[in-house]
């Protein structure tokens, strides 16, 4: 009995030891960067650069936020209520973007949309994505996206079909028990969905950066900012662009957290 006290307190010890070293460490990495940056943040936010990532920053992850919500609504719905051949493949291919490097995601990208007879057809007609905005917003929708797909189609799978049921049993077709019935109950889920995905779509480097590029006051979002400015050495405006997007991280993370912990109370409406 002694022998499994003493295990127990032991094994207690090292799991308290080893959630307060990666406590620290998280909480220790994040402060350095916030002491470096919030005492010139004031200053720093005033300038043109930095208005300017901020604002393509906010308009690009919000153009593309928007894109993943009205796709992945329905096939969210499709892949948690419907079976067909193939479906475990189907949702595997949905999510290879969450696995790619974003890096790598860029690169797939930029020769698809670049000088490839695709590239050049939606050029002809006046869809430009290499270096330039639209390219920034479809590398943000291509990265996020699973993640968007993911949360929504949890959310659906843990609402009582059932409901659905019921309410078509009184008078509904399927439209109408999905917006009157699933999306209600998918609400926390969807804010949840939201929240991270634009989070995310804020922070967006990799993918961007190869497809739309690094240009100055042209395809400069809050990442690709912080990028340049490292280069050159101005740490005062690459830590501004730090700061905001570490403010952005902790608070999309408090709501997601917060909507997020409805999502299990889905099924029963609650």
């Amino acid at each position: 009995m002694k022998n499994n006290n003493s295990m127990n307190a032991v094994f207690t010890a090292v799991v308290s030891v080893c959630i307060a070293l990666l406590t620290a460490f998280i909480v220790g990495t994040i402060s350095m960067v916030l002491i470096k940056g919030i005492p010139s943040f004031a200053t720093s936010i005033q300038i043109k650069e930095i208005q300017f990532a901020i604002k393509l920053s906010l308009y690009t992850s919000v153009v593309s936020t928007l894109l993943c919500i009205i796709l992945s609504l329905p096939i969210a719905y499709g892949m948690a209520r419907l079976s067909f051949p193939g479906q475990k493949l189907v949702n595997s291919i949905l999510e290879i973007p969450m696995a790619l490097p974003p890096i790598v995601a860029g690169v797939a990208l930029l020769i698809l949309f670049g000088n490839s007879c695709f590239g050049n057809f939606l050029s002809g007609i006046g869809l430009d994505f290499v270096f330039t905005i639209n390219g920034i917003i479809l590398a943000q929708f291509f990265v996020n996206v699973p993640y968007m797909l993911r949360v929504l189609k949890t959310t659906i799978e843990n609402i009582d079909p059932r409901l659905e049921f019921v309410a078509r049993t009184l008078g509904c077709n399927k439209v109408q028990s999905f917006f009157k019935v699933t999306l209600p109950l998918a609400k926390n889920g969807l804010v949840a969905g939201i929240i991270i995905t634009w989070a995310r779509a804020i922070g967006e480097f990799g993918a961007a950066l190869m497809l739309a590029g690094a240009t100055r006051m042209r395809t400069e979002t809050l990442p690709i900012s912080l990028f340049l400015n490292m280069s050159t050495g101005d740490l005062e405006l690459a830590m501004a662009s730090a700061t905001i997007l570490i403010i952005i991280s902790l608070v999309s993370l408090f709501v997601f957290q917060y909507f997020g912990g409805g999502t299990e109370h889905s099924r029963t409406g609650i």
